[in-house]
């Protein structure tokens, strides 16, 4: 069995978990700090998380860009990102892994993520707000890369790949 749970990643001067945003999470802890007030918190699986409307509460009360990532028993993991100014946007890493889990259910990749070309132009942007300046390319190679062994690595080489490591 795999790792399940969240990574809350935004810019703060304070600790993330003690914002009006996410005070009210139960077991959100700091993972690991980044480059300059960059962090990482992460949340057991349980209880779930509306993972964009929380990126969307960071970007709005840091001012900053907020990125929040859903991973599923180590196999892929949702990404939700979001801006003050540009809204909020859903990717994913390990797409071949996010398929299976969505054809149990019916569902197709392509009606809920960005491709990774698209998720990577996205990112882009993104990260330009963070003050980082990103290349499509190696960005869209992490969003088609399959988890090898685990998708929680993946997670943290798109965050090398914003600059935020």
């Amino acid at each position: 069995m795999g790792y399940w749970g969240y990574f809350t990643v935004a810019e703060s001067a304070s600790p993330l978990g003690g914002l009006a945003c996410t005070r009210a999470i139960p077991g959100l802890t700091l993972n690991r700090r980044l480059s300059g007030n960059w962090q990482v918190w992460e949340h057991p699986a349980e209880p779930d998380i509306e993972a964009d409307d929380l990126a969307l509460a960071l970007a709005e009360e840091t001012g900053k860009p907020a990125l929040v990532g859903f991973v599923m028993d180590s196999d892929c993991v949702v990404i939700e990102a979001a801006d003050s100014s540009n809204g909020a946007w859903t990717a994913c890493l390990s797409p071949k892994a996010m398929a299976s889990y969505l054809a149990e259910d019916g569902q197709r990749l392509e009606d809920f993520m960005l491709t990774p070309e698209q998720a990577a132009e996205h990112a882009v942007i993104w990260a330009t707000l963070t003050g980082n300046q990103v290349e499509v390319a190696p960005l869209a190679d992490i969003f088609q890369k399959e988890a090898d062994p685990f998708a929680e690595d993946l997670f943290f080489t798109l965050l090398r790949g914003l600059s935020l490591a």
